[in-house]
C-alpha cells in the first residue's frame, strides 16, 4: 500500500523509531523526536543497503519517489545508488576546495597563522576582491592568463597600476600555493609580463634640507590641531619609526626607565622585533602623551575610541593643514629625513643607520650579520645626538 501527503503529514512520533512503507523500498522513517526521514532499503550485489533520499518536509513525498526511480535506474544500469551518490559528494567538495576563492581564502588564513600584519591581511583580502568577480568562482586549474588579465585591465582602467601589478602578484601567490597543494599544475601569471602598464616608482615626499628641517618642526610646534597628533608628529620625527608601527604602539611595549621601546615582530614590515632607543627629548614627550592616553593601551588611539588606533590619514592630514603637500612632506618622509643627514654627519656607522631603520639587507649573508650585530651602543648614542640635532635646527632663526 502507497503512502498519502495527509499520511505522512500527520504521522506522529513514537516512544521507538518506526517506518512507513511506500513500496519498491522505499520507507518514511519517523523518530522519537518527530523528525521524518525518506529512506530505501536495497540490494546490491547480494548486499543489502540503505540510501538515504531526503528529510520531510523539505523532500516532498512525491520527490521522494523521484528520487527512488532515479537510484532504481542506476541499478538497472549496473551502478549502485550509494556508491554513486557518494562520488557525487565527494566531487563537489573537491570542485569546491579547488576554485581560486577557495585557495586565496587559504592563503589569507596562512598568512593568519603566521602572525602577518593585520593591516597585510586586510589589504590581502581587499585586494583579491578586484579578482573574485573575473574568475573567483572557476576551479583553479582551468583559469587562463586571458582571464586574469581582462580583471588587470580593468583596475588599470580605474588608473590604478600599482593595485593592478600587486592584484598579479598576489594572484601568483595563489596559484603557487595551488600548485604545492596538487589543484593546479602551473602560475599562469608568468604569461602576463609585459602585459600590465608599469607603475612609476614615487618616493615618499621629504624635507631634508635643515633649515626647511627646523622651519617643520616649528610649524608642528605651532600646530593647534589635536594634541595627540602634534605629539605623534613629535615623536616620529625623534624616532622615523614607520607610520604603522607609530600608530598602533601601544604602552606595554616601553620600559621608560630603560629608555627603550620594543616593538614585537608582528607589527614589524620586515617580521622581526625592533628595538627604538628613546632620547631625552622623546622621553619628555612620552610623558606629556602619558597624561593624555595612558589609561588606555594605544599611545595615539582614535579619537573616539581609545582601543582603536590612530588613522593612517591623521598625520599627513596635519601636515597639509601645516601647509605641506604630498609633493613636500609625508609621514613617512620623516625617515627619509632621518637616513639622510644621519648619513651626511658622517659620525655613524651606515649599517647603524640601517638597522635602526629596521631595513633589510638585500646580501643574506650581511643580513644575518647586521641583524646579530644589533650595533645597539652606537644606536643608542646616535638617536640622543638626532634629537639634539633637532632641537638645535628648532632653535636656529629662519633668514
Amino acid at each position: 500500500m502507497k503512502l498519502s501527503d495527509i499520511a505522512v503529514r500527520t504521522a506522529k512520533p513514537r516512544s521507538k523509531a518506526y517506518k512507513l512503507a511506500d513500496g519498491a523500498g522505499m520507507y518514511l522513517l519517523v523518530k522519537p523526536d518527530g523528525k521524518r526521514y525518506w529512506r530505501m532499503d536495497y540490494r546490491f550485489h547480494s548486499k543489502r543497503k540503505t540510501l538515504a533520499l531526503g528529510v520531510y518536509p523539505g523532500v516532498s513525498l512525491k520527490d521522494a519517489r523521484e528520487k527512488r526511480g532515479a537510484a532504481k535506474r542506476q541499478m538497472a544500469g549496473g551502478n549502485d545508488p550509494g556508491h554513486v551518490r557518494k562520488i557525487e559528494k565527494l566531487a563537489g567538495a573537491a570542485s569546491a576546495e579547488n576554485t581560486f576563492r577557495f585557495v586565496a581564502e587559504e592563503l589569507i588564513a596562512k598568512m593568519a597563522r603566521e602572525e602577518r600584519a593585520e593591516v597585510t591581511i586586510e589589504k590581502t583580502k581587499w585586494i583579491f576582491e578586484f579578482a573574485y568577480p573575473y574568475f573567483g568562482d572557476l576551479p583553479i586549474a582551468e583559469i587562463t592568463a586571458p582571464e586574469i588579465l581582462v580583471a588587470l585591465k580593468s583596475v588599470e582602467a580605474r588608473g590604478k597600476y600599482e593595485t593592478a601589478r600587486r592584484l598579479c602578484s598576489k594572484v601568483g601567490q595563489v596559484f603557487r600555493l595551488a600548485i604545492a597543494t596538487g589543484r593546479a599544475e602551473r602560475d599562469p601569471t608568468a604569461d602576463l609580463r609585459g602585459a600590465i602598464t608599469t607603475p612609476k616608482v614615487k618616493h615618499h615626499a621629504a624635507i631634508v634640507d635643515p633649515k626647511e628641517i627646523g622651519a617643520l618642526l616649528r610649524a608642528i610646534d605651532g600646530f593647534t590641531g589635536h594634541l595627540t597628533t602634534k605629539l605623534a608628529l613629535q615623536f616620529l620625527a625623534r624616532t622615523f619609526v614607520r607610520p604603522g608601527e607609530l600608530r598602533h604602539a601601544e604602552w606595554e611595549e616601553f620600559d621608560l626607565k630603560a629608555a627603550v621601546w620594543e616593538i614585537p615582530a608582528k607589527k614589524m614590515k620586515m617580521r622581526r622585533p625592533h628595538r627604538v632607543p628613546l632620547a631625552k627629548q622623546t622621553l619628555d614627550i612620552l610623558s606629556d602623551l602619558q597624561r593624555l592616553t595612558g589609561k588606555g593601551p594605544l599611545l595615539f588611539p582614535a579619537v573616539n575610541n581609545s582601543h582603536r588606533a590612530m588613522s593612517d590619514n591623521t598625520m599627513t592630514g596635519a601636515l597639509r593643514r601645516l601647509g605641506y603637500s604630498g609633493d613636500e612632506m609625508t609621514a613617512h618622509g620623516f625617515r627619509s629625513m632621518a637616513a639622510t643627514r644621519l648619513n651626511e654627519m658622517g659620525k655613524w656607522s651606515p649599517d647603524a643607520i640601517e638597522r635602526q631603520l629596521a631595513h633589510q639587507e638585500a646580501n643574506t649573508v650581511r643580513r644575518a650579520y647586521t641583524h646579530a650585530a644589533e650595533y645597539w651602543d652606537e644606536r643608542v648614542k646616535m638617536m640622543q645626538v638626532w634629537a639634539d640635532y633637532l632641537d638645535e635646527l628648532w632653535r636656529q632663526t629662519p633668514r
